[in-house]
């Protein structure tokens, strides 16, 4: 978590609509470029999604967005303060939660939500810790120790952290790796009403479902920034056309339409085979024989975020090859 506590001058971004406002930010390591040229627009109260393959440069980008990384070139604001000669400042109203568990597993819950508001001079520690334990449902667990929770209570125990000195931006990288669904989707429940009070949110994910539940999402590619907006947008401008093709053994449709002229993605889901293509004449000519063939039906569907994302990381170059 980083976070520090402080009154700075403009610190506050007031009515403005955006939170952040970059332009051109580039970064590099080793001679090697790991975000290239970006320019991007957050908005206050927003849940901001970054997609992308593994090594995309997503947590660079955030990092660079939020003060917290120096960008080679490029310019913009967080906050309202300059992200080159304010970081400083910038941090101090930041919160920030990394995948991998960072409190201490033998201090108890509320241990650590006492020993973070200490650390960071939240008035009244004790009473911050208690109403940060009923606020995220850990009644009950509030003398249990961190290190014996299940996943799901780590991420809340984490995420409460997080929130206690009053970040005005946080900052989740994957941070619900590993938890299981019912626990994920109460995470985003919490994550929802801290964007309904005005706290904007950065987030990093590789699930599609997470994805969805952002206001919107920018999907990164080696370096690159090749889409944002809505989960609608993205889908609509990515100009796939996609059929679904059930009643065989998917296996087998996979073994003959994989590489076929139009297909540009295929994927089994279920008892079914998903294609897609951004010739619709070439895709239709592909499925085309499916459809005289008995038992076998080819239904026009809807691309989804997933196909999207498959699309895209087929045509990115990895940087690092």
């Amino acid at each position: 978590m980083i976070a520090e506590t402080g009154a700075a001058s403009g610190a506050q971004a007031g009515a403005a609509d955006y939170v952040i406002e970059v332009e051109g930010l580039s970064k590099s390591f080793g001679g090697r470029t790991v975000v290239r040229n970006l320019s991007m627009r957050v908005k206050r109260g927003q849940i901001y999604g970054f997609l992308g393959p593994n090594g995309s440069g997503k947590t660079t980008t955030i990092r660079m967005l939020c003060g917290l990384l120096t960008p080679d070139s490029g310019h913009g604001t967080c906050l309202g303060l300059d992200i080159l000669t304010q970081s400083r400042e910038i941090r101090r109203h930041v919160g920030y939660m990394a995948q991998r568990f960072s409190l201490y597993a033998d201090l108890s819950v509320r241990e650590n939500l006492e020993f973070v508001a200490r650390v960071y001079g939240v008035p009244d520690p004790v009473k911050a810790a208690r109403a940060a334990v009923e606020r995220l449902g850990l009644s009950g667990r509030d003398r249990q120790l961190a290190g014996s929770l299940s996943g799901g209570w780590k991420q809340r125990l984490a995420l409460g952290a997080c929130i206690l000195p009053s970040p005005q931006l946080l900052l989740l990288d994957e941070p619900t790796a590993g938890v299981d669904p019912k626990a994920r989707r109460e995470f985003w429940a919490q994550i929802h009403q801290l964007a309904a009070e005005g706290l904007t949110v950065l987030v990093s994910t590789h699930y599609m479902d997470e994805a969805e539940r952002c206001h919107e999402i920018a999907y990164i590619a080696y370096g690159d920034l090749l889409a944002q907006g809505t989960v609608e947008d993205v889908i609509g401008r990515s100009g796939l056309v996609t059929f679904t093709v059930s009643g065989a053994d998917p296996a087998v449709l996979l073994a003959e339409l994989e590489g076929k002229p139009g297909i540009d993605l295929i994927a089994p889901f279920g008892a079914s085979v998903h294609v897609g293509g951004h010739d619709r004449a070439a895709l239709e000519a592909a499925v085309a024989p499916l459809r005289e063939r008995d038992g076998l039906a080819v239904r026009a569907d809807q691309p989804t975020l997933e196909d999207v994302f498959i699309d895209l990381m087929g045509r990115s170059e990895d940087n690092f090859r």
